[in-house]
């Protein structure tokens, strides 16, 4: 269990991001990172421990989500942080909030793509895997990615 332990504090943060970069919305992903983790347990407990394999139950936890009935209804936030300096905690939330809802604009693929490449910490061939196509295909895809998303940054389009 202490093996387990340590995987599940290694991995959790880089879970979490790519999670809530897919979903928008914190308790949604929250849940699902203790989804993911659970499933992985329970099926997986006794071989080798991996990322790869905990990254995938993950995506598709979010796509099945994604397929039920009012699966697109966001969700109120209802998160505080706190802090000293109240005003940077602030534009830094706004921002992010402008970065997760021009990613939700981007279709389901792509998003899904781009939040693994940036937060699951995995190499380019893992996330290809993962994706089921090559890792050519997907460094292009990549990079188109980030070129919708500052545009939709850019023109305020979010």
């Amino acid at each position: 269990m202490n093996r387990f332990k340590s995987f599940y504090n290694s991995h959790r943060q880089r879970l979490f991001g790519y999670l809530l970069k897919m979903t928008g919305d914190y308790q949604l992903a929250a849940d699902f990172m203790q989804e993911s983790f659970t499933r992985y347990l329970e099926r997986y407990q006794d071989g080798e421990l991996s990322t790869s394999l905990l990254f995938t139950i993950a995506r598709n936890l979010v796509i099945d989500h994604s397929r039920r009935p009012g699966a697109g209804e966001p969700y109120e936030e209802t998160r505080n942080g706190t802090g000293n300096d109240q005003e940077r905690l602030l534009m830094v939330r706004e921002e992010y909030r402008r970065v997760l809802a021009a990613m939700q604009k981007l279709p389901g693929n792509d998003r899904d793509i781009l939040s693994l490449v940036v937060s699951s910490g995995l190499p380019y061939s893992e996330i290809a895997n993962i994706a089921g196509i090559s890792e050519a295909n997907l460094k292009v895809r990549v990079h188109r990615c980030r070129l919708k998303l500052r545009k939709y940054l850019e023109t305020g389009d979010v």
